[in-house]
């Protein structure tokens, strides 16, 4: 039998789940299928998971081939990525989603939101509505869980050395405190237990 899964933006959807997404206007659905007898994916529900650039190419690769590819790709793409890791919508208004993106980039940009306003020819009360009405969370929290997310890719990839700094945080102490809040544990705790599951 061959369920259906789809990712949409960061999530993955189990088949059968039920389930209801708002996608913005510039959204990209992409709909995988594979055989469950032969894979299984890590997840019974809708899930939020970080789709590495890697992975997304391979997905997007996959909807231009005319006949279909391994299963094994697919699968290895849609089962990793954190599971842990913190929803982050992405404003769709001009300003704010400048903004966003090239936090994406940088995320040790230390720009207050006034400053990247400023930049941007905008008001800092407008672009801090714009983050709270499109994203749910205000400036500042949006931008600390895109930094965290961040730091999950780079705790995955084996940087242990400086990871507050490159993300943006102003001490690693402050690093420890927010992931602590957001996940529960340490970003050492996190490590090892990756690391336990991985052997």
């Amino acid at each position: 039998m061959r369920a259906p899964v789809v990712a949409v933006g960061r999530r993955v959807d189990p088949g059968g789940v039920p389930h209801s997404a708002r996608f913005g206007p510039d959204s990209l659905i992409v709909v995988e299928t594979f055989e469950t007898d032969l894979y299984r994916l890590p997840h019974t529900e809708v899930t939020t998971v970080n789709v590495t650039d890697v992975q997304r190419r391979l997905l997007l690769s996959r909807m231009r081939r005319s006949a279909p590819a391994d299963d094994a790709d697919v699968f290895a793409a849609l089962s990793a990525g954190h599971r842990a890791s913190l929803p982050l919508p992405r404003p769709s208004s001009r300003v704010a989603s400048a903004v966003a993106e090239q936090l994406s980039r940088n995320p040790s940009d230390p720009r207050t939101a006034a400053e990247w306003a400023s930049s941007l020819h905008s008001s800092s009360t407008s672009l801090r509505r714009a983050f709270r009405a499109e994203t749910g969370p205000a400036f500042s929290e949006w931008r600390t869980r895109l930094r965290l997310n961040q730091s999950l890719e780079l705790l995955d990839r084996g940087h242990l050395v400086a990871v507050a700094a490159r993300v943006g945080f102003t001490s690693a102490n402050d690093y420890i405190l927010a992931f602590r809040r957001h996940f529960g544990q340490t970003p050492g705790a996190y490590v090892r237990r990756s690391a336990a599951r991985s052997a």
